[in-house]
């Protein structure tokens, strides 16, 4: 009897004495406090380096996606089995791509996030590689940075000219502006400063009738909105209405139409850049009616969501470049696109 109270006795104490050495463990980590002592006065992280930074991805008849990366200065190519790899090395900058009706692939060539963007709307032949100059210039000055673009059934062109760099002594243009390029190869000013205080990305409806234009400032107070405007059949701009308003924050980027005629808008942004670009907007894909309602937010898991395009069997399948990742998302409604046609 003596021996078993002993033997309980050293074994609570066993117990005892492995509890008071286990290691706290904080029921919330996300408010534990910086480690005392250990950390320079005012420190806070920083980002050192960005080594990439990928926008524009376009779907071609394969199923093979082609996105940029605007800080590799490359266009990269991804087949559907998820093998990634280099389709132009000196892409000069290209940011927003897309196909038109024939599988040529439509490019902006820009002038961001380094040196040589040659700003200008490009169109290249996937088969035979041929890389054709569609516009340098508008009135014979040079373009902002083009940004992004979209093609109608009637075979014009749509893009954007922004510039969201911080020396602008190079820019020729006096406004930041959306041009449409006809099959002749006229290119006209469609719609500008003030209207349109920073134009980013474009899509237009199947019936070519409605242009739908982000506008995306990243000052304190800039714009955050995407506009509708109405088109003739001769291709100029109607009446303009607002559709979203994003309000504080990181507004939408890229932008795409599904087959309901919904707007799905890359947007937000997860760690604060400035007083402009707030964490207000969480990042994600917000889907958004043609009359305004907000249908619901898709979260992705990165910092910043830049573009997205429709891909896979029936167009089911969401792609989305965010940062410097790549993102895939199973979907039960088919996505808009010029090129190529369903059931290819």
């Amino acid at each position: 009897m003596m021996m078993r109270r002993i033997t309980a006795g050293i074994a609570s104490l066993l117990a005892v004495g492995a509890g008071s050495l286990r290691a706290e463990e904080p029921s919330d980590l996300s408010k534990a406090p910086p480690p005392a002592g250990l950390l320079a006065p005012q420190a806070v992280p920083v980002v050192a380096a960005r080594v990439s930074f990928l926008e524009g991805p376009a779907v071609d008849a394969e199923g093979n996606l082609f996105f940029s990366d605007l800080i590799g200065n490359r266009i990269l190519k991804m087949t559907p089995d998820g093998a990634v790899s280099t389709f132009r090395t000196d892409s000069g900058r290209t940011n927003g791509n897309t196909f038109d009706a024939q599988g040529r692939l439509i490019s902006c060539e820009g002038a961001e996030q380094g040196p040589g963007g040659r700003r200008r709307i490009v169109r290249t032949d996937l088969k035979t590689g041929e890389v054709t100059v569609l516009t340098d210039r508008y009135e014979g000055k040079r373009y902002n940075s083009p940004n992004d673009v979209c093609v109608d059934t009637k075979g014009r062109i749509w893009f954007t000219d922004p510039f969201y760099g911080d020396d602008r002594s190079a820019l020729e243009l006096d406004a930041e502006a959306v041009y449409r390029i006809d099959p002749d190869g006229r290119v006209t000013r469609v719609v500008s400063q003030p209207q349109i205080e920073r134009p980013n990305g474009i899509t237009i409806t199947p019936d070519a009738r409605t242009l739908y234009v982000i506008d995306s400032h990243s000052r304190p107070g800039g714009n955050r909105k995407v506009w509708a405007f109405s088109v003739s059949e001769d291709g100029r701009l109607g009446d303009q209405r607002l559709v979203f308003d994003f309000g504080r924050g990181r507004g939408g980027d890229g932008m795409r139409l599904d087959e309901h005629g919904n707007l799905w808008v890359a947007a937000g942004i997860m760690l604060p850049r400035n007083a402009g670009e707030t964490a207000d907007v969480p990042p994600g894909i917000y889907v958004v009616s043609p009359q305004g309602k907000l249908l619901g937010r898709i979260p992705i898991p990165e910092d910043v969501i830049t573009n997205l395009a429709f891909g896979g069997p029936q167009r089911k399948t969401l792609y989305v470049t965010a940062g410097k990742a790549i993102f895939r998302v199973p979907l039960a409604v088919s996505g808009y696109a010029l090129y190529p046609r369903l059931g290819r």
